[in-house]
């Protein structure tokens, strides 16, 4: 029986290529997904492709394949919370944001979404960079829980 006191932790580590979504997601909807209400569930696997896929393609694009990218998840009772870690250049997360506030509604445009999206879909996003020579976005996400959670 789970309590307030009480948390899951996941982790997962993967290389630096895209073709490792796959992985990321078999993990995310075998081990988290099944733990949260359905559109939460939806909402956070959103913003962890949107995460994952960022980190590849911009904080490592210079970077090798080896190079690790690392998932974690933090399950609560009415509360996720989700780190992406990478080893890339460090980025200010609030210019970013407003940088790409107009992408959001341009279809012409490409990129420069990713952010945005998951800072629509969660509660709340921060970036803390040079802990340990890694970067971390943090996403959390409040919910509900449902009776079996409880």
């Amino acid at each position: 029986m789970k309590t307030n006191n009480i948390k899951q932790k996941f982790k997962l580590q993967v290389a630096t290529k895209l073709e490792a979504l796959q992985e990321v997601l078999q993990w995310y909807k075998e081990l988290i997904s099944p733990c949260l209400p359905q559109q939460t569930g939806w909402q956070c696997q959103v913003a962890l492709v949107e995460a994952f896929t960022n980190a590849v393609r911009h904080a490592h694009q210079d970077l090798p394949v080896n190079t690790p990218i690392d998932l974690e998840v933090e399950l609560y009772p009415n509360c996720l919370e989700m780190r992406v870690w990478d080893r890339g250049k460090p980025f200010d997360l609030k210019a970013q944001l407003q940088a790409n506030q107009d992408n959001v509604t341009s279809l012409e445009k490409e990129g420069g979404r990713g952010l945005q999206f998951i800072k629509k879909l969660t509660d709340e996003l921060q970036y803390l960079s040079n802990l340990d020579y890694r970067n971390c976005l943090v996403i959390k996400k409040t919910y509900s829980p449902t009776p079996n959670l409880a």
